[in-house]
């Protein structure tokens, strides 16, 4: 009787044994600091505080080509495409990381013919009572469980599904930039537009000029040289204007490439009737709202929180896995025998097992996984601040591109007053017509450069819509509703 307790503790010592010796080699995961880098309360380039502008307000919605264009890339986009791809593919290594987490469960049937010596078995084989062929039926269902004690599994869960998070953050950033791209692809064809009827206004003033040179010359009051000054006037305009078709083509080719469509319904998009947006007013924000509103910085965030569980999943690997199992099946020698009872076979098994003397390959895993989370809080950091200074450029970009709008338009009205003044006075005969030719030149371009620095108003509205992380769930609604 005694000897039974004495059978039960070397079991038990058994069993606890590859436990104590795991434990002497586990060690906890190392700390790594990631505080949330501190921003400034607001941006040095701030607009005024009374500024309630809405952020979608930003860009070119009234605009019939940027909805239609943007509806088209929206629905058949190949970069969307690949991002929703991805994150398909999070999904399902999330789903993967879970089922990890439950039991397997498998069925198998086998044949089995077997030939042996029978002279291996002595008298008994020679005597003929071991066959020396047989031939086996089996069916098998097989089960087996890691108790995942101390959360590795469930910690490679939790960065399977941050990884989701990031992927989906990265498919926002790509909607986006897509949308912002197509915006400022409209806005230059808007810009072209507002050019083009620029020059065609200095086209037909050059042209009137040389009309009336010419009446002067053959009335015989008037070189001609005049003529030929107001022609090539009238040919310098001419050249501009053939010039923007190659601006045209280059945008034609880039919404192709966003929208995944035809340059014919590109075109038929762009040459619907639309003008150049009024420029809108920045609107307010915080720097804090970069962290929440800017999806690379949600991804790189994501992206940290799965490097944060690889570490802590590595960190488990330390510890003892207790491994469940099960087969239950049937074994039988004759087909017609597979269903008897006697044919019923099964066992049970449970299994620790943990390193002891791996020689710092865990270690090593670790180390890899600590590096892997510093790089990710670094590259969240760089995110963060990135995204602080897109922002405080976008708002400098703003503010300096509606001052030199301000002057452009005035420079414009200025020199087209004083080219109409010019003609008036020559027509009443207080001035030559050199004066008025030079006065017609300063005008020249003048509406041309007015026209591109309103564009370029529109397109820092643009980035700093991008900058403060966009507001394409709104405005995706929007477009698919009109």
């Amino acid at each position: 009787m005694p000897r039974a307790p004495s059978r039960l503790r070397a079991k038990t010592a058994a069993v606890l044994l590859p436990l104590a010796l795991a434990a002497c080699a586990m060690q906890p995961a190392p700390e790594i600091a990631t505080p949330t880098p501190d921003l400034p309360e607001s941006f040095f380039y701030r607009p005024d505080a009374a500024s309630g502008a809405a952020l979608a307000g930003l860009l070119p919605q009234q605009d019939p080509a940027f909805r239609a264009l943007s509806t088209t890339a929206l629905a058949a986009s190949p970069t969307l495409a690949e991002a929703a791809a991805r994150i398909e593919n999070a999904r399902a290594g999330a789903r993967r990381a879970g089922a990890e987490r439950l039991p397997n469960v498998t069925a198998d049937a086998n044949v089995k013919r077997n030939r042996i010596n029978t002279a291996q078995f002595g008298q008994a084989g020679q005597s003929g009572f071991i066959p020396a062929e047989q031939t086996s039926y089996g069916a098998n269902l097989t089960a087996s469980w890691d108790a995942d004690i101390f959360g590795r599994l469930k910690a490679q869960e939790r960065a399977a599904r941050a990884r989701i998070d990031a992927a989906s953050a990265q498919a926002r950033g790509v909607r986006i930039a897509l949308l912002a791209e197509i915006a400022a692809s409209v806005t230059d064809w808007r810009v072209l537009d507002a050019r083009a009827a620029a020059i065609q206004a200095d086209l037909a003033a050059a042209d009137r000029l040389a009309e009336l040179a010419g009446v002067r010359e053959k009335a015989g009051i008037a070189p001609g040289f005049d003529r030929v000054r107001a022609e090539a006037a009238a040919s310098a305009s001419r050249a501009r204007l053939v010039a923007l078709a190659s601006d045209r083509a280059r945008i034609v080719g880039r919404l192709v490439t966003l929208t995944a469509s035809d340059a014919a319904s590109v075109s038929a998009a762009l040459a619907g009737t639309g003008t150049l947006a009024e420029a809108q007013p920045a609107p307010a924000a915080l720097p804090s709202e970069l962290l929440a509103n800017r999806p690379d910085v949600a991804a790189a965030a994501a992206s940290l929180a799965a490097s944060d569980a690889d570490l802590a999943a590595a960190a488990r690997a330390r510890f003892p896995r207790l491994t469940l199992s099960g087969v239950l099946g049937l074994l039988a020698f004759d087909p017609a025998n597979l269903f008897d009872s006697n044919s019923v076979v099964g066992s049970l098994a449970a299994g620790v097992a943990g390193p002891l003397l791996d020689f710092g390959r865990v270690g090593a895993q670790i180390d890899a996984a600590a590096a892997d989370k510093r790089a990710a809080f670094a590259a969240y950091r760089g995110a963060v601040f990135q995204a602080l200074g897109d922002a405080e450029a976008a708002y400098g970009l703003v503010a300096a591109a509606d001052t030199e709008a301000e002057a452009a338009i005035s420079e414009r009205d200025q020199l087209q007053r004083a080219a109409a003044l010019a003609d008036t006075r020559f027509r009443a005969g207080l001035a030559s017509f050199l004066e008025v030719l030079e006065a017609r030149r300063a005008a020249d371009a003048s509406g041309e450069r007015a026209a591109a620095a309103l564009g370029r108003a529109a397109r820092a509205r643009i980035l700093l819509w991008q900058a403060l992380g966009g507001g394409n769930e709104s405005l995706g609604a929007a477009l698919q509703q009109s």
